[in-house]
């Protein structure tokens, strides 16, 4: 399984990075393969100064070893070894107008003394973050993947919808971090789901990523923005880094298991404002986002 995994977000990676490149028509992708110390390595995939994507990553990784100490005990486990692997990838553009997407698929195992798998789980999703709300782009966004879990069970959308909006969700500030989308962890194999059925789930959802997007970043991209809209799309981009810093399990599990800075922290991005105590104008485009944000929304 971890074979055809690694195979697969390989040559997802390289999918979605040229469809990328094709929309924002300038900026290429610089390519930095690395190693970790303890073993594995990955590839991470930067574009920066786009005319569309400011800044942005789609990053491969395959890590493995001892389970460091601190995860040992989270999993409520001893000497234990893993594997890890997964794409992940965020895009913060240039236009406030076009929304902030992460996304992310992953596979891990985890060994005995023996080498023997004791257990091992898929886990991901896909999330969107707008700076401005089009509603016909965040019902695309969500019927998208209401479309891809459907074809693996009619209560997958409902059920990874929702955990998308309790996960994203800033505690400190009360808000959602975006509109979400879908989040699940610990897909493991059960009477019904055998984990090559997981596998086809969760390669759906990936594989749907391009279609969700897409077509958002073509609709929006050309649209006239103001210094005003760029500076909330700076403030709220200060929620979205507070959220990865302070609540964010990928992030710590990186940091936790010796993993690679810069691709850890290539979710952030480049231009942000912390504005003492901002409210956006009652009556606002801000304060119509702001509103969602605190009360996450059924969008099919």
């Amino acid at each position: 399984m971890k074979e055809k995994f690694v195979a697969y977000i390989k040559n997802l990676q390289n999918e979605i990075t040229s469809a990328l490149e094709e929309i924002d028509g300038k900026a290429k992708f610089k390519k930095d393969k690395w190693t970790r110390a303890e073993g594995g390595g990955g590839q991470t995939r930067v574009i920066e100064n786009g005319d569309v994507f400011e800044k942005g990553g789609v990053n491969i990784s395959e890590v493995h070893g001892k389970l460091p100490e601190s995860m040992q005990q989270y999993f409520g486990v001893k000497d234990a070894d893993f594997f890890a692997c997964g794409l992940s990838l965020v895009l913060h553009p240039k236009s406030p107008m076009v929304p902030t997407v992460h996304a992310n698929w992953r596979y891990f195992e985890m060994y005995d003394k023996e080498g023997n798998i004791v257990d091992s789980w898929f886990g991901g999703g896909q999330d969107l973050t707008p700076y401005y709300l089009f509603e016909e782009d965040a019902k695309h966004f969500h019927q998208v993947c209401k479309t891809a879990c459907n074809r693996h069970n009619p209560n997958f959308y409902e059920t990874y919808k929702k955990r998308c909006d309790e996960y994203f969700w800033n505690a400190h500030r009360e808000e959602a971090r975006g509109i979400g989308g879908l989040f699940f962890d610990y897909l493991k194999e059960t009477g019904t789901m055998k984990m090559q059925n997981w596998y086809n789930f969760v390669t759906e959802v990936g594989n749907s990523f391009l279609e969700c997007y897409l077509p958002i970043v073509e609709k929006r991209k050309n649209l006239p923005y103001s210094e005003v809209n760029r500076t909330w799309q700076e403030i709220r981009r200060g929620r979205y880094v507070e959220f990865n810093l302070v609540h964010d399990k990928g992030t710590l599990f990186g940091l936790k298991t010796n993993g690679r800075i810069e691709s850890i922290l290539m979710s952030l991005p480049p231009v942000v404002q912390w504005k003492y105590d901002h409210h956006p104008e009652t009556g606002s485009e801000e304060a119509k986002l702001v509103e969602v944000l605190r009360n996450p929304k059924e969008w099919t």
